[in-house]
């Protein structure tokens, strides 16, 4: 069966003011330059309401203006069980929310997997480096300094990378 169009993927970590806005700029963008920004759609949300209509952090901001991104308009909101149905992957920021969503998921019935209903994995899985490393979570960077945010957005940007260029097969195949 191949992929639906478009394909849909949603960033999820704790708030969705930090890591998972970072990963919606990072990758609508990385998708943009690749060519695929009309075959696939790109979201994100937290796993908790603490920071819903919020604009990310102006850390997380300073960071992607810095490395010419825009995260703006960003404003926070919480995951909807319910969008499990509408996301053909949700990327996960950490192993707590990679819980928390499969969790959601089968009190939902829905199968977790790459041939699954819906396929949650933790974001870095994409990047080589990383699961090469065994370093697969992008640690929170809330209560750290704007060096901690800059990290969390190179993270990132070498897992959408690796995103991008698995996209670029999995949608032909």
């Amino acid at each position: 069966m191949s992929p639906r169009t478009p394909y849909r993927i949603c960033v999820v970590c704790s708030g969705n003011i930090c890591r998972s806005p970072i990963g919606e700029v990072v990758l609508t963008e990385q998708l943009k330059r690749a060519g695929l920004a009309d075959r696939v759609v790109v979201d994100s949300a937290g796993t908790g309401a603490w920071h819903v209509g919020d604009r990310a952090d102006r850390r997380a901001v300073a960071a992607l203006r810095a490395a010419g991104y825009d995260g703006s308009a960003h404003r926070a909101r919480e995951y909807d069980v319910a969008w499990l149905a509408d996301h053909d992957l949700v990327l996960a920021a950490d192993r707590g929310h990679l819980r928390t969503l499969t969790r959601w998921a089968a009190q939902e019935g829905y199968q977790v997997g790459p041939d699954g209903d819906v396929d949650i994995r933790l974001l870095r899985e994409f990047d080589p480096a990383a699961v090469a490393a065994g370093e697969l979570e992008v640690d929170d960077p809330y209560y750290g300094s704007q060096r901690d945010f800059d990290r969390v957005l190179a993270e990132v940007e070498s897992a959408a990378a690796g995103l991008v260029d698995w996209l670029s097969d999995h949608l032909d195949s």
